[in-house]
């Protein structure tokens, strides 16, 4: 595979703050946590940087106003996704008409009804109007950029320009390590303002999204998204202005290790200020009062360095390790800071894997900014193509975490791989593995796609049933081997020397089938069920080998249906290439615990039959089409909903953003004392309803209730008109006249957080 280029990113220690000017005021930002008061106040007057004959972008107010949320998710341009054919001989095979897609996008499933808008926003302080620019001034394609920064973090948008208009648009809230947050996670105002902004943003030229209205509730962040946008048309011109090289603001950048913020004040042209803000294991800015004398003297240090030479600045001595890592972290902020940035890559979520084996095979989650690696899961999976978890070799999980923290200090894959040198002890060949799935990964994300719809290699793939694994030699876009193997009863490969005769014949024709025919193969007479299993197997390896981001994150997600006053129905779904590869049903309680044969005889008897069918419908939209159990309609059509919305979470970018589904769920509280009910409309929790369980799991009647509970249970349901935000709807917390009153709603809290959980997106 043709190498990519690497970015060599040190390791880091923590560092505290301390500012340094040049001839300016010191870069004013707070620690501290923007209310909610603040998040209604209108954000300063953009101001347009000079560029030629073109729209300017605004200057960046001299105090950041905006913070921002989840899913870094970039989706390459799209290529077309014909399966290429097998063939023994691939210079000379002619390929067949597309059979199998390697990441077939679904098509759209039923959503809940058009969500309700507010009807008034508030119209935010005028800001400047571009001037208007020529035609043809736009390059088409995909660019990121983000609004100014302050301490939790960013606005951001990922804006797809086609035509000098946007074609598609993703707005983001960042964390403090600028990484997109999931929209429960800001503030309640913000929540309605990403379907909002996103509605009044699509389609508009540079000067149309610089005059859309700002949502009410959500100013700040409104206006952060608006010079997020700016910014990327900025970036997205065909000449750059000659007289701006930066967006002057407030910019922020983190080393890729997550130690520490570098924040970085510009004007037009040059750097005014520097600030560097140690960050927690969690991501968190560290309490200034927290901060130790060695972090001090280190950013006394190395800040004035920072200010001088920027990311060219060399190590000070007695800080090298604390140096590079500042250093590192300066240049990721430069990066936001820049017009003309020049990373080969689109930031965002993306998915690879390693060299597949007969025992399993490596794959990697990362997430790309400015083009270098951010964050990274690191997988091991088994035969059948599911991670392995823990109980992988135990050499192999040793190696996950120091192998994870190397990736991350390099910023990228290992260029120049060597085993000795870079790979784990004990674990040289998933070092290798997952090495290599970055890099892949990484190539995923170029903004100009290599040559070739799929990588070259042998990659696995297995049919959703895991009847059949295929590992397929593909070179050039042409399978050019397969090795076909049969799975036991006992869910594991049967060994080539224990086939039987007729499983022997059988492996031969589905082999020679899929090299003459690959996913068009016909079925072999009597042995329809497999060959359809060798047909979805192949497809899966040429779904793994594509060098395009997949619609769904692989991995299981868990989602519930609508609930009622007995409990709710729960579905664990595992995904692959948008294939689900393994669900379990259950029918909980209002305890959550599953039920089992306590479930209604009728819900026993539909689980099995709707696990296989569901596991043969395969897809998003094929779930929806299974027809209900006779006797058991209500369960079977919240379990329908309930995989639905494990595939709302699995979105790499979600077609609907929001803090919640819309529904009805519950949660229970730790003890399983306390149950409360969430009704959620226009993706907003708006009403609740509390019940008190006995040791059973059962809801107790209203006589039987203490005086504090029947306090808490009337404050809860009762404080809510039901059309809009509940009370304890965000950030709940306990309350009460008295002890009992508190101990009481400390649980009901616990029950409400569990709901909300369940109910999130």
């Amino acid at each position: 595979m043709k190498k990519l280029f690497s970015l060599t990113i040190s390791a880091a220690l923590l560092l505290a703050p301390f500012a340094y000017t040049i001839n300016a005021p010191a870069l004013k930002l707070t620690v501290d946590a923007v209310s909610a008061a603040s998040e209604e106040a209108p954000a300063a007057t953009a101001k347009p940087a000079a560029k030629p004959t073109a729209k300017p972008t605004p200057k960046a107010t001299a105090k950041p106003t905006a913070k921002p949320t989840p899913k870094a998710t970039a989706k390459p341009t799209a290529k077309p996704a014909t399966t290429p054919k097998a063939t023994a001989k691939p210079a000379a095979t002619a390929k067949p008409a597309a059979t199998a897609k390697a990441t077939a996008k679904p098509a759209a499933t039923t959503k809940p009804a058009a969500t309700a808008k507010p009807v008034a926003t508030a119209k935010p302080v005028a800001t400047a109007t571009p001037v208007t620019v020529k035609e043809n001034v736009y390059k088409d394609g995909v660019y990121v950029a983000y609004g100014n920064a302050y301490s939790k973090g960013t606005e951001g948008a990922k804006v797809t320009i086609k035509d000098g208009k946007i074609a598609d648009i993703e707005l983001m809230r960042t964390s403090p390590k600028l990484i997109d947050r999931n929209v429960r996670d800001n503030y309640s105002g913000v929540w309605v303002a990403y379907g909002l902004m996103k509605e009044r943003l699509l389609g508009k030229t540079s000067e149309g999204a610089a005059a859309v209205d700002a949502v009410s509730g959500a100013t700040r962040t409104s206006n952060g998204w608006k010079l997020s946008v700016d910014r990327a048309f900025a970036r997205a011109l065909e000449v750059k202005p000659a007289d701006a090289e930066y967006f002057a603001g407030d910019h922020m950048g983190i080393d890729p290790e997550g130690k520490y913020a570098v924040f970085a004040s510009y004007d037009e042209n040059s750097l005014t200020a520097v600030k560097l803000y140690p960050l927690t294991a969690a991501g968190d800015f560290v309490d200034e009062k927290a901060y130790t004398a060695e972090q001090t003297a280190a950013i006394a240090a190395i800040t004035p360095v920072l200010l001088a030479k920027g990311s060219s600045a060399q190590a000070v001595p007695g800080f090298e390790v604390e140096s590079r890592a500042a250093i590192n972290a300066f240049w990721d902020a430069e990066q936001n800071a820049s017009i003309n940035n020049t990373s080969a890559y689109v930031d965002g979520f993306y998915s690879s894997y390693g060299t597949a084996r007969s025992v399993g095979v490596e794959k990697a989650d990362i997430v790309i900014r400015n083009g270098k690696l951010v964050d990274v899961k690191l997988y091991r999976l088994g035969t059948n193509l599911i991670d392995r978890g823990t109980t992988a070799y135990a050499e192999v999980v040793k190696a996950n975490a120091p192998m994870t923290a190397k990736l991350l200090a390099n910023g990228s894959y290992i260029a120049n791989y060597d085993e000795k040198v870079d790979g784990i002890s004990g674990a040289t060949e998933s070092s290798h593995g997952w090495n290599q799935a970055v890099e892949r990964a990484f190539e995923k994300a170029l903004k100009v796609s290599t040559e070739g719809q799929y990588f070259d290699g042998k990659f696995a793939g297995v049919d959703n049933q895991s009847k059949i694994m295929l590992l397929a030699d593909i070179e050039a876009d042409e399978v050019t081997g397969l090795t076909l193997s049969l799975f036991g009863t006992d869910g594991k490969l049967i060994a080539d020397a224990k086939l039987t005769a007729e499983q022997k014949t059988l492996v031969d024709q589905l082999k020679a089938g899929l090299l003459e025919k690959g996913t068009a193969l016909a079925d072999v007479t009597g042995q329809e069920a497999l060959s359809a299993a060798a047909r979805a197997a192949l497809a899966d390896a040429l779904a793994n080998a594509s060098k395009t981001q997949g619609e769904y994150k692989d991995g299981t997600f868990t989602a519930f249906g609508d609930a009622y006053d007995k409990g709710t129905n729960k579905a664990d779904v595992t995904l692959r290439n948008g294939k689900i590869v393994n669900v379990v049903l259950s029918r909980v309680g209002m305890n959550m615990v599953d039920l089992g044969k306590a479930a209604y005889a009728e819900v026993q008897k539909a689980i099995p039959q709707l696990t296989a069918s569901f596991l043969a419908a395969g897809t998003r939209e094929g779930v929806q089409q299974v027809d209900a159990v006779s006797g058991a309609t209500s369960s079977s059509n919240a379990l329908k909903a309930a995989v639905d919305r494990a595939y709302g979470k699995a979105e790499v970018e979600e077609a609907d953003k929001a803090a919640y589904f819309n529904g009805i769920f519950i949660g229970a509280s730790t003890d399983k004392s306390v149950n409360v009910m969430v009704t959620v409309k226009n993706n907003v929790p708006v009403a609740m309803l509390v019940y008190y369980l006995d040791a059973n799991g059962k809801v107790k009647t209203p006589e039987y209730l203490t005086a504090a509970q029947l306090a808490v249970k009337s404050e809860i349901e009762s404080t809510s008109t039901g059309n809009s935000l509940h009370k304890y709807g965000y950030k709940a917390a306990a309350f009460g006249a008295n002890d009992a009153e508190k101990a009481v709603s400390a649980k009901a809290v616990e029950a409400i957080k569990a709901a909300l959980e369940a109910a999130g997106k």
